[in-house]
């Protein structure tokens, strides 16, 4: 790690908060595993499942559309409840669906299971760096938010190792799919040994826990006044309770609504799920078999991972907007590449590894860039009287964004070819540079109350 980080990280208190943060971050966990595995195990549920074009791209869309609704009802439960106890109930209900879905004896009853496990995701997704953005210091929050996107890579490669590993195995989707009730019971389990955060605990009245927490949190930290920190959010609860919700729409707080939805769609129109989702069935159309083309997507897993860390290592030293700005001038590159690789004929015939080499840029380019920031941002530019139900409505969207981009890839690969899909991807991305350079703020190192000022 960067020594400029692991300096903040050791001035920043004891090992209690990497430690809550590592463990809130499974969610996303949850989120990578499942999103990485349907990838390979729908080359052998299509065959041995009977399942026609629709079926599969329901397979894989229909978690999205559970995740909209999970997103939905979790943004009162977290409030209600508090951030823990949602990522309990999160990963209680994982273990269950990813059961399910390995027991599936049709396409069917696999869709519905896999809509169960959207509920969870769709919860895990939001209330992971919400939980995370609450428990940290401003200085380092970039960093320990961002551990929840580093998870969901690190689920994505985890994913697509098991896939390769177990792709000579009997039943091997169900076995791919039904692995992932482990990370979910490792989350139910985990989240019981962490305290709630100190902002939610005010909300309820409960100051004199909240200054516990704070005090557990900031240990050793000299540089934060514990009094001071719980005077400021006091005072920004106070505030918010005069804040109806649709002011979110209509008032002061209607800019960072409209930066964090922009986020959350661009996130997906830019196509990234598409690589994710039908990695192998892209490098398969190179002219692999099925084995050689989930071999070429660790190396996409291995990309994703390591460009995770370097974003980690960079958010609170380079800022937001840069990275934001820079990773998606780089998809923007990678899409245009696979385009004009899947409309040449002569490519495709003799230089497969241009197709590897444009995935590998594209998912390095959104690592640091769209993956994490959008993730964070959402989590720093919202009061926290409307943060759960703001950021509930981004991640909606992202969702939402996510389910038309997965369940229309193939068709509209069908419809206006596979190159003309990536071209369509790539004119999303020049719109979504534009709109970063001329809205998104910084928010480096800014408390989190400083942000919402800045941004309304």
């Amino acid at each position: 790690m960067s020594t400029t980080f692991v300096k903040e990280m050791r001035s920043s208190g004891n090992g209690l908060l990497v430690r809550i943060s590592v463990i809130a971050a499974i969610g996303g966990l949850l989120f990578g595993y499942d999103t990485g595995v349907i990838s390979g195990a729908l080359l052998f549920i299509k065959s041995d499942l009977n399942a026609n074009t629709f079926e599969q791209q329901a397979i894989v869309a229909v978690l999205l559309l559970g995740a909209m609704f999970g997103a939905l009802i979790s943004a009162y439960i977290a409030d209600k409840l508090s951030r823990k106890w949602t990522k309990v109930i999160s990963g209680s209900v994982y273990v269950i669906g990813a059961l399910g879905c390995a027991f599936s004896v049709n396409a069917e009853m696999l869709i519905g299971f896999r809509f169960l496990l959207g509920l969870s995701v769709g919860t895990a997704s939001f209330v992971a760096p919400l939980y995370i953005s609450e428990v940290s210091p401003p200085r380092v929050r970039g960093g320990l938010v961002s551990f929840n996107q580093l998870a969901i890579t690190t689920g994505i490669l985890v994913a697509y190792i098991v896939n390769f590993a177990l792709k000579g195995v009997t039943d091997e989707w169900r076995w791919m799919l039904g692995v992932a009730a482990i990370p979910g019971a490792v989350l139910a389990v985990g989240m019981l040994t962490v305290p709630h955060t100190p902002r939610w605990l005010a909300m309820q009245g409960r100051e004199d826990e909240a200054r516990d927490v704070l005090e557990d949190l900031r240990e050793n930290d000299d540089d934060t006044d514990v009094d001071d920190e719980l005077k400021d959010i006091e005072e920004e609860n106070e505030r918010e309770k005069k804040t109806r919700f649709g002011e979110l729409f209509t008032g002061r707080l209607r800019p960072m609504l409209l930066v964090g939805l922009v986020l959350a769609i661009a996130q997906q129109f830019v196509g990234v799920n598409t690589v994710i989702y039908y990695a192998p069935t892209i490098l398969s159309d190179t002219g692999l078999g099925n084995a050689a083309a989930l071999a070429q997507t660790v190396a996409v897993g291995v990309t994703n991972v390591v460009f995770t860390i370097i974003a980690v290592l960079l958010l609170d030293r380079l800022g937001r907007r840069v990275l934001l700005i820079t990773g998606t001038i780089g998809l923007l590159v990678a899409l245009v590449v696979l385009g004009i690789y899947f409309s040449s004929t002569t490519l495709q015939d003799s230089y497969g590894w241009v197709a590897l080499a444009g995935l590998l840029l594209f998912i390095a380019s959104f690592a640091v860039g769209l993956g994490p920031v959008f993730w964070l941002m959402i989590s720093e530019i919202f009061p926290i009287g409307m943060r759960s139900k703001a950021m509930a409505i981004c991640t909606i969207a992202n969702w939402g964004a996510n389910f038309l981009v997965a369940q229309t890839f193939l068709s509209l690969s069908n419809a206006i070819s596979r190159e003309g899909v990536f071209f369509l991807y790539a004119a999303l991305a020049v719109l979504s540079i534009a709109f970063f350079s001329w809205k998104v703020p910084e928010t480096k190192g800014k408390p989190l109350e400083e942000i919402q000022q800045e941004v309304a």
